[in-house]
């Protein structure tokens, strides 16, 4: 059961929705980036780029660790390639280790926090019991993805400008082109482009549109607008 993925796991041994082994990771995300972003606001600069460094690693480890028991149980299919928009984002922060430039830093910190933490509330992973390898990489991958953006921007390294939301939209629009033709290739599912696998905002979107597709334009907007509202507020206020 600890090799399983979705697509072998035995119906009936994943976990509720909001139930407790939910909210147990749904807290655990929340003491990390609250305890992680006070640490790191209060390091040196030469302390910071080691925790940053450090954070990046456990990142790429996580998705190394992945990889190598989705071999070891002989799991591997296509719909494993680091496609979906969340494993871009592990690129994009062992990218952000090297080098920091503005529409990188505010992707991570529009589109990067968020995805992270929509999937967290709304796994596709449900089928999943605790003890898998899958369940916990889904949860740790997600909360880290989430943590490292929030902490460099409570420690002043990453500043959020509004401007930058059209690049970063742009550039999210490129990488759903690429991922698109993937997805027609190879009949995978990477950003669920094609299809809902049961994510309870995408069905909902299918339900009221018939096409979950709809999604996208409809709460992208939405999206960037919670993220950089609390930016355009406390910018005024210094003012």
């Amino acid at each position: 059961m600890f090799l399983d993925t979705v697509e072998t796991i035995k119906d009936g041994a994943g976990f509720a929705l909001f139930g407790t082994t939910h909210l147990i990771w749904i807290g655990a995300f929340i003491i990390a980036a609250i305890s992680l972003s006070l640490i790191y606001r209060n390091l040196s600069p030469k302390a910071r780029n080691v925790m940053r460094i450090a954070v990046a690693s456990l990142i790429l480890l996580d998705e190394v660790w992945k990889w190598v028991f989705l071999f070891i149980g002989n799991r591997y299919e296509h719909s494993y390639l680091p496609l979906h928009l969340c494993s871009i984002n592990v690129f994009l922060v062992a990218f952000h280790i090297f080098r920091q430039p503005k529409v990188v830093n505010n992707f991570l910190y529009a589109i990067c926090v968020p995805a992270g933490i929509i999937a967290l509330l709304t796994p596709s992973w449900t089928a999943l019991p605790p003890a898998n390898f899958m369940h916990i990489h889904s949860f740790t991958i997600h909360i880290l993805l989430a943590v490292y953006p929030l902490m460099l921007v409570a420690g002043g390294d990453i500043k959020p400008e509004v401007k930058m939301a059209p690049k970063c939209l742009l550039l999210l629009l490129c990488m759903g082109v690429i991922v698109l033709g993937v997805n027609f290739l190879c009949d995978t599912n990477f950003m669920f482009l094609m299809r809902t696998d049961d994510i309870s905002f995408l069905v909902l979107f299918e339900n009221l549109f018939r096409h979950h597709q709809w999604a996208f334009p409809i709460l992208l907007p939405i999206v960037i607008g919670v993220m950089y509202l609390p930016i355009v507020i406390i910018n005024k206020l210094k003012k």
